[in-house]
């Protein structure tokens, strides 16, 4: 059955997920398992490690600030996702160590297979502390270009702090990066839904994931001087963090896409340090989180799915919620939750909050780095 592919374990109780491993396995013998684990569950990871490795069923997970649920965001419990069939894996730690850069790291542990899996998606699961993700994918699509779809979310910390947070049956890793190889249509759909307002303003020094001046002067003296002058509010040093999530940066690219970029801490030298890189002289637009249109973003989800499978009503679906948007919203995050399930008419909806996002741009299938995005798939699509 189509439910049965997803199961939201409340309590995470040992007895339960072996008797679900028990039960799924002597029915897809050939079965696998994608987990996703509340940060507050981290410590009963190796435990499930241990059951899957005595049933013999093949895992991989990610750790995330919260789960979610078509009701909403939980702390507690795991999501345990079965693959009918195990995709092929790898979970690649010390990413950036050199001499192997990181784009060749993940190509060549999949690269062979991508053939043999047809339209295949590359699903990517990076630790939300690598700085450097937006140039991992730029680097990895000249190495595949459109051989596969791309899609991915960061997982880890909310509090930005480093955490193993990547694990296979084995091994609990950060620093890195766990990358599945989807057969079938299991494509992404992506979506934030704001709109770039005037004026525009220009990244004009930045150094990876940091500002570090806007039109040639500081970052934050800029910043403070845009939200005051567009929104009436006053940022300073002492309120910046709870604000900033509330305006943050959209880079407009030159097809009129918005990429958007979260500032989360504010340097000693007023730069401000951002979800994701920032490429030098990039135009940006400062974007008002009240504003984000929460009906075009579930209905181009919905539509784009829609088009990919056919009809969602009964299927599962794979849905990451961007942490930075939950903060934007508040209580109108899990309305827009809801109103995903309700329009999808999905008979199950599973994921977690991300820490950042990966889709292709529509017009030409490029993978990118966003931040404040809903990223959506039909779970089991083929």
């Amino acid at each position: 059955m189509a439910e049965d592919r997803m199961q939201y374990l409340a309590t995470a109780e040992p007895g339960a997920i072996r008797a679900l491993l028990a039960d799924w396995r002597a029915a897809y013998p050939e079965m696998g398992v994608l987990a996703l684990v509340p940060e507050a569950e981290k410590d009963g990871v190796p435990t499930l490690q241990a059951m899957c490795r005595d049933q013999g069923v093949p895992l991989v997970g990610g750790i995330f600030p919260a789960l979610v649920t078509r009701d909403g965001f939980r702390q507690n419990g795991l999501w345990l996702l079965r693959f009918d069939v195990m995709p092929p894996t790898a979970l690649i730690p010390a990413l950036n160590t050199e001499p192997v850069p990181p784009e060749e790291k993940i190509a060549a542990t999949l690269e062979t297979r991508i053939g043999e899996a047809g339209d295949a998606s590359l699903f990517m699961m990076f630790d939300a502390m690598i700085p450097n993700i937006a140039s991992i994918l730029d680097a990895l699509y000249v190495r595949l270009a459109d051989r596969v779809h791309y899609m991915g979310v960061n997982a880890g910390s909310e509090t930005f702090q480093p955490m193993p947070c990547l694990f296979d049956g084995r091994d609990i890793v950060g620093d890195g990066v766990l990358a599945i190889l989807l057969p079938g249509r299991a494509r992404a759909i992506l979506e934030h839904g704001y709109a770039a307002p005037e004026p525009m303003i220009a990244a004009t020094a930045t150094e990876g994931n940091r500002i570090i001046t806007i039109d040639w002067r500081p970052a934050f003296e800029v910043y403070q001087e845009v939200v005051r002058a567009q929104y009436g509010v006053e940022v300073n040093r002492d309120n910046f963090y709870q604000y900033a999530t509330h305006f943050p940066f959209g880079i407009v690219r030159a097809n009129n896409e918005i990429v958007v970029r979260i500032p989360v801490a504010l340097e000693d030298d007023g730069s401000l340090f951002c979800v994701g890189e920032v490429p030098a002289n990039a135009m940006l637009a400062l974007l008002k989180a009240p504003e984000v249109d929460s009906t075009l973003t579930v209905e181009t989800i919905v539509n784009g799915l829609t088009a990919l499978n056919g009809p969602m009503r009964g299927r599962d679906l794979l849905a990451f919620y961007c942490a930075g948007r939950r903060m934007h919203l508040g209580e109108r995050a899990a309305g827009e939750l809801a109103d995903l399930a309700r329009r999808s008419g999905a008979a199950s909806l599973a994921g977690a909050l991300s820490l950042g996002e990966i889709g292709n741009s529509t017009e030409w299938g490029y993978p990118l780095f966003h931040n404040a995005t809903l990223v959506c798939s039909a779970w089991g699509a083929r």
